[in-house]
């Protein structure tokens, strides 16, 4: 009853750590008075996105699983299925969606006092536990609607649970560790994909450990398995999207900030140079001192005495050391940096800055007593936790209140729950084109908000085709002098009237115009670029030139129809021209670009090979049958669908780039040469084609 007792208090005392932090966190939610930005509302409509899609929140259902994985083009999928989840509980709200990132931080809790308590027993775990909780970067990110928490939280499950397996037998080993960790892994990794730079090297350690036993070579091989079924439908569904959004999140940022990169000094203390005010004074300093007064009692024994103790540390604790130093290493070498990316990092610092902690509290209960070490951790806590306080109370922001919620009281007032889109020129931290669309879909509305105007060649067609517009007098955002011309346009265009004005910051307003007698885009001129689109599709028989005007001409359009709603006319109106021409080469070209615009690679090939049977002399249907096959991972039909093709046709550059592609894939390694080749003539000949002129 004794032993129920106490871990009945260690429950109670964890759930008491996470209940104070969480108190913090809502108080200071309620006192801050700031929208979502860019990456914030981002991450709000996309759980959003996932909770309709699950049917959980209002003008939702469920639609299948490609639907669900087209929301989830760039980021893997399981934070906003959560945080999704947490919106029809709590409600789709700001603050009362944020409940998502206190449980995150729960798990995240639980892990590193779990972890805590399997190195040095339960007492330790709490202080780790408290010390986490207290970590002012963390207390930033847990009120802050990023992925940086759950990536964070999932990251240290992964590798405490991966650490219980790789551990020498009877303590690891077992087939239960093996799976957990493994699912561990998977989920980190369908949280965010920089959770590689913190499993990646532990898992291959692990893994590598295991293969050479031979008792644990299985249960690698069934965990290498389980990982990559969760992970496969995903990245196979979104292979390409997530290939070029992380090269532009990654390499592409990295340069355009100027980021350090490599081994230069400047990259190797980037984040260390952060750690004082990311892990506060109070928190270090003890941990440091205790550092350097057990380095000052081993001193006699020297360096021989100091690797004799690293070679006798207590189980678990390399584990942690080496899981910590790869963690480092990796984000340093990164190419982005910033100062939230190292936050995966920081609970396992914490679990070794809080062992300095516990040191020190021991050697205190040697000299005084365990009353007295216990008052002193106590102390430290309290010290921490007013130095936490301050320095959350003064990122307090209390601006005006935005004008967003007005606006769009104003249009719902008129348009209700039907689909719209918003065309807005506005593009700053505080007025953006992803909270706009947050506010709009708030309680079940569908109205979305595309930033238009970034070059004056789209003005023509974004006063042709918007029905409503937001824009904004003084400064906008970047591009100043082309939103400045559009917004003139707009005010002195006879086809729009003012809706309503409402005041922004720094003497700046917003206002919100519409088309005169509100039907003119959705009615008329919308449906006007279906008959664009079967032009467009129908130009793709020209090859490279087509597909260039293609996607010159439909960018702008998904600016301007942000529902796509013109896919659905152009789909029912192919359909029934095949009702009466099985044949007929409009709907066919049609029909295929849509499912290729909607990522459905299999139905775009069934059109492609009808295309391709009714004119198997021209190189173009068989070439789009063939990538598509190939973003599909079926390069043995791609192949078998180029060499159909008369010889005349396969040694078209394109065509002959996309056999020996589809020879690699499907395992002739030895045509690599081969294939860099071709490629390299077929990226030549469609830059040549590309400068004829049209």
């Amino acid at each position: 009853m004794r032993r129920l007792a106490f871990l009945r208090s260690w429950w109670l005392s964890l759930g008491g750590i996470w209940a104070l932090a969480t108190i913090a966190d809502r108080l200071w939610l309620k006192a801050d008075g700031r929208v979502p930005s860019w990456d914030q509302a981002d991450y709000l409509n996309s759980a959003v996105d996932h909770g309709r899609a699950l049917g959980l929140l209002p003008a939702g259902g469920w639609s299948g699983w490609a639907d669900l994985l087209d929301l989830s083009p760039k980021i893997p999928p399981l934070a906003s299925l959560v945080n999704g989840s947490v919106m029809a509980v709590a409600g789709d709200g700001v603050d009362e969606a944020s409940w998502a990132l206190a449980l995150w931080h729960g798990l995240l809790l639980l892990v590193v006092a779990l972890w805590g308590r399997q190195l040095l027993g339960r007492g330790f775990g709490l202080l780790a536990a408290a010390l986490v909780a207290l970590l002012p970067a963390l207390a930033g990110l847990r009120v802050d609607y990023t992925l940086d928490i759950p990536l964070t939280a999932t990251t240290t499950l992964a590798l405490w649970r991966l650490g219980c397996w790789q551990a020498p037998a009877p303590r690891g080993g077992r087939w239960p560790q093996a799976l957990a960790a493994a699912l561990a892994v998977a989920a980190s990794l369908l949280v965010k994909q920089s959770a590689l730079l913190l499993v990646a090297l532990p898992c291959l350690w692990a893994a590598g450990q295991g293969l050479g036993r031979r008792g644990r070579r299985l249960q690698v091989l069934a965990a290498l398995a389980l990982v990559l079924a969760l992970l496969l439908p995903w990245l196979r569904h979104n292979g390409i999207t997530t290939l070029g959004g992380t090269q532009r999140a990654v390499v592409e940022s990295a340069a355009a900030e100027g980021d350090p990169t490599g081994l230069a000094l400047d990259a190797l203390l980037w984040y260390p140079r952060l750690w004082p005010e990311q892990i506060g004074a109070t928190l270090l300093v003890p941990a440091l001192a205790a550092g350097l007064l057990a380095g000052w009692q081993a001193r006699r024994g020297g360096l021989r005495a100091l690797l004799r103790a690293m070679r006798s540390l207590p189980a678990g604790w390399p584990w942690l050391i080496g899981c910590t130093v790869a963690g480092l290493i990796a984000t340093t070498l990164s190419p982005n940096k910033d100062a939230r990316y190292i936050a995966p990092v920081l609970p396992l610092l914490t679990l070794l800055l809080a062992r300095g902690w516990w040191w020190i509290g021991q050697q205190i209960s040697r000299r005084w007593g365990a009353t007295v070490a216990c008052g002193a951790l106590v102390a430290g806590l309290f010290s921490a936790a007013a130095g936490a306080t301050r320095e959350r109370l003064a990122a307090i922001e209390r601006p005006a209140p935005s004008p967003i919620p007005a606006v769009i009281d104003q249009l719902r007032g008129v348009v209700g729950d039907r689909p719209v889109t918003l065309a807005m020129v506005p593009g700053t931290g505080d007025v953006n084109e992803q909270n706009v669309t947050y506010f709009g879909r708030l309680g079940g509305g569908r109205i979305v908000a595309r930033r238009v105007g970034r070059w004056p060649k789209e003005h023509d067609q974004i006063l042709r085709r918007s029905d409503w517009i937001l824009l904004a007098t003084g400064d906008q955002g970047a591009r100043r002098e082309s939103h400045r011309q559009l917004s003139q346009r707009v005010r002195t265009d006879g086809r729009f009237e003012p809706v309503g004005s409402w005041p922004w910051t720094e003497g700046r307003s917003l206002e919100l115009w519409r088309r005169r007698g509100g039907k003119g885009a959705q009615a008329g001129e919308g449906e006007r670029f279906d008959g664009d689109f079967i032009r467009l599709a129908r130009g793709m028989e020209q090859g490279p030139r087509g597909v260039a005007a293609l996607f010159r001409h439909i960018g702008p359009e998904h600016l301007l129809d942000g529902h796509f709603l013109y896919q659905r006319r152009v789909r029912d109106r192919a359909k029934e021209r095949l009702s009466r021409d099985p044949n007929d080469p409009d709907a066919l070209w049609s029909l295929a670009l849509i499912e290729v615009l909607r990522n459905r690679p299999a139905e775009a090939e069934t059109w492609f090979s009808r295309l391709a049977a009714s004119n198997p002399s021209a190189p173009w249907p068989a070439s789009y049958r063939a990538v598509v096959l190939l973003i599909d991972g079926q390069p043995s039909r791609a192949r078998q669908a180029l060499e159909a093709l008369p010889a005349s046709a396969q040694r078209e550059p394109v065509v002959k780039a996309l056999g020996d592609v589809a020879r690699v894939l499907g395992g002739r390694l030895d045509g690599l040469p081969a294939a860099r080749d071709s490629v390299e003539a077929a990226i030549a000949n469609v830059k040549e084609a590309l400068k004829a002129p049209e």
